[in-house]
């Protein structure tokens, strides 16, 4: 594959780059074309002449690879890549690339970011102020909210990849007990994260924050029976997966108290349906899928996309996943 002559295909650009980044550094290896967005009837079309093709979330299944002859590499700008049919590629000689461990640290600030606004209510003081509250009140403060310290709580954490791991460090900062749900041992942990067994972690923990893959086990790991288990009034985040929650019963403990807050950052279906329930559950704070967003997270995804570009052409591709 001669790099002068490659068309490269960037089907969803988008998502990474809304304006602030630049695909010029690929330019040197061939043509290069940007699309924001690729709807499925496009898919074909914009790919049959591409010998990379560079997607988020545009699917790849057996059917459209078969009818893509020139294609030798597909580039994904996301950590997961259950998008493309990774055994139909290998059978097609076609390398599938993803791009691990750019978003830890903007994922876990997120993380803190939302509980931080349960813990001290920020958010909602400075609304009330702008209305006048304080200005009105006859006390040097206003306690309009209840508010609470971190210190001591228990922080349950599901999963410990990277980004699991990244929350734990800023929970055993703020002198947090934190347990875990992993298939490590202890050995293999720092000192301050316990491993517990699932009713352990319900039981004990505080504040749940979910950081797992979505896999048949932990579908729905949140549902009505977990939730039954847990203390009366936890928290719970979700910035990994939103079917690893069941949604209408996340909705209905908030509804009755049995959850005090749910802090998510996914949902099962993006964008949600207006109806989604935890749209409009009380005590329910929901960002549109932005916790992996920062300019900076974003920046190293680009890197890691043109370098997973230029290692193969190279001859020594990196982050395979096929």
């Amino acid at each position: 594959m001669k790099a002068s002559n490659l068309n490269i295909s960037i089907l969803d650009g988008h998502t990474l780059n809304p304006g602030d980044l630049s695909w010029q550094p690929l330019e040197q290896y061939g043509k290069v074309y940007v699309y924001d967005k690729t709807p499925n009837e496009l898919i074909i079309e914009r790919s049959i002449d591409s010998d990379i093709i560079i997607t988020n979330k545009v699917p790849f299944n057996a059917q459209t690879l078969g009818q893509l002859p020139n294609l030798r590499l597909i580039v994904v700008t996301a950590t997961g890549y259950n998008i493309i049919d990774t055994e139909a590629a290998r059978s097609h000689s076609i390398t599938v690339c993803n791009a691990p461990n750019y978003s830890t640290s903007a994922v876990a600030q997120h993380v803190f970011g939302m509980l931080l606004h349960i813990a001290t209510r920020v958010g909602d003081y400075a609304n009330d102020n702008r209305n006048g509250a304080w200005a009105a009140s006859p006390e040097f403060c206003l306690m309009s909210y209840p508010t609470i310290e971190l210190q001591g709580k228990t922080l349950g954490i599901l999963g410990l990849g990277n980004i699991g791991q990244k929350v734990a460090q800023i929970a055993h900062a703020f002198d947090m007990n934190i347990i875990a749900m992993t298939s490590k041992s202890s050995e293999q942990l720092p000192y301050y994260i316990t491993p517990v067994s699932k009713s352990e972690f319900l039981a004990l923990s505080d504040i749940i924050t979910l950081h797992a893959p979505l896999t048949q086990s932990t579908h729905h790991f949140i549902n009505s029976d977990t939730l039954s288990q847990m203390k009366e009034g936890a928290i719970l985040i979700n910035t990994a997966r939103g079917p690893l929650v069941d949604e209408d019963a996340v909705a209905k403990a908030l509804h009755k108290g049995k959850l005090s807050a749910y802090c998510g950052d996914v949902l099962s279906t993006e964008p949600p349906s207006a109806d989604n329930p935890l749209l409009h559950a009380p005590n329910s704070y929901i960002t549109p899928h932005v916790a992996w967003a920062t300019l900076q997270a974003r920046q190293r995804l680009m890197d890691i996309t043109i370098q997973n570009v230029i290692s193969y052409l190279e001859g020594t591709p990196t982050n395979i996943v096929n």
